[in-house]
Formats: C-alpha cells, structure tokens, sequence
C-alpha cells in the first residue's frame, strides 16, 4: 500500500529544537491547532497579521484555518513554496511556523510569517521554532537570504528578528481596511549574521523533502 509520506513526502519532515518538535501540519494536527487559535493569539482588535484571518467571528474560525492549511498545501510546487509547520512542545501544540519561497532557484531567499497560543507567549519559543526554519533554509536548503517584516507595534516579533542577527531593511505602508495604516518593518538576515542557538538543529525526512521543494539535498 501506498504511504502518505510517499504522495507528500513533506509529512516526513522533522526538525528537532531544543524541546521544540517541528513538522508540516498534516490532516490529523488540524484539531489540535484549531483548539490553539480558538484559545486565542491576540487581543481582539489587535492582529499582529498583513491578513487579519483571526478577526471573524469564533465560529468562523475552525473552518476557515482548514482552508487556510489546505490552500498552502495546493499552492506548493517545485521552487515556490509554503511551508507551515506546527511546533510542538513536550506533546502540546503550540502554534505555527510557516517558511516560504518564490522562484526559490533563483533568489535563494525565504521568508518567515508565525504565530503562537498566548499560553506560549513570551518563553522564547518564538526565538526558538524562527532559529529552526532559518537554520534549515541555511544549512539544508542552500538559502542565502532570509527575510521578515512586522508591524511596528509587533515589538516580540521584531524581538526575535534582531536577537537572531537581522538588520532592518525598510519600511512599507499596509492598509488593513477600516482606514487603518499601519507601518511594516522589513528584516533580513545571512547567513554570516544568523546568530545560532545552543541547541544543534536535528532534521529527518531531508532528501525526500528536498527533491519535493524542487531543491538538491544538502
């Protein structure tokens, strides 16, 4: 019988930081990361997000995450990619780190978007899942460039950019509808700059991914 790892061989991807468990949502993770947004991200009428998906009614919410993991998966093809991992401590779903790329060949540059249930908040989980997707996209990938951006009131993302060797690079207007504006600061990170974390990144499942992503195993 045919494996699911084998007809999406990123389900078999695993990166093991510190205490913190890596791996691309599947199926089977949906109710447990449905369970940490309801539990809340942010305060109501405060979304930290370019897209405010949390911003619908609760009820909204579960179907509309579903469709949100589903669509990245369909959009992912050989050098264009998104990535969403789910980050798991000690058995618990924490949150999501998503990793993306477009035209991935070509510019050798990712970017980062996440987010984490407000019972993880402020633990240095968020150092620690960014850390694990950016020493990938470094050292398995061949990534050159890694970029972030956050609203300038996102003060813990911003954090974690600067406390891992980003530097600013600029800043852009968003409209998030309802005449709201709010001003976006972009970071970048190299490789030479990425400051690394104590723990030694642990990764299973590369070569299948890589050929996946459409990118020579490292």
């Amino acid at each position: 019988m045919t494996r699911l790892t084998e007809l999406w061989p990123l389900f078999g991807l695993t990166l093991g930081a510190g205490d913190l468990t890596l791996r691309p949502v599947a199926d089977d993770d949906l109710p447990p990361l449905v369970d940490a947004v309801l539990s809340g991200i942010h305060e109501p009428g405060e979304s930290p997000f370019a897209f405010p998906w949390t911003d619908v009614p609760p009820e909204d919410l579960p179907r509309n995450t579903a469709m949100h993991v589903w669509q990245l998966r369909s959009k992912t093809s050989p050098g264009s990619w998104s990535l969403l991992f789910g980050v798991w401590r000690r058995g618990e779903f924490l949150g999501c780190q998503e990793l993306l790329a477009s035209s991935f060949a070509e510019t050798r540059t990712v970017s980062t978007g996440s987010w984490l249930r407000r019972s993880a908040q402020g633990q240095g989980v968020g150092t620690g899942m960014r850390a694990a997707v950016v020493g990938y996209a470094f050292d398995y990938l061949g990534a050159e460039v890694a970029e972030s951006e956050a609203m300038d009131f996102n003060k813990a993302s911003l954090a974690v950019s600067r406390s891992l060797g980003y530097k600013p690079n600029g800043v852009w207007r968003h409209s998030g509808g309802r005449s709201q504006v709010t001003n976006m600061q972009r970071m970048r990170l190299v490789p030479e700059d990425f400051r690394r974390p104590e723990w030694t990144l642990e990764v299973a499942g590369h070569p299948e991914a890589a050929r996946f992503l459409g990118v020579q195993a490292a």
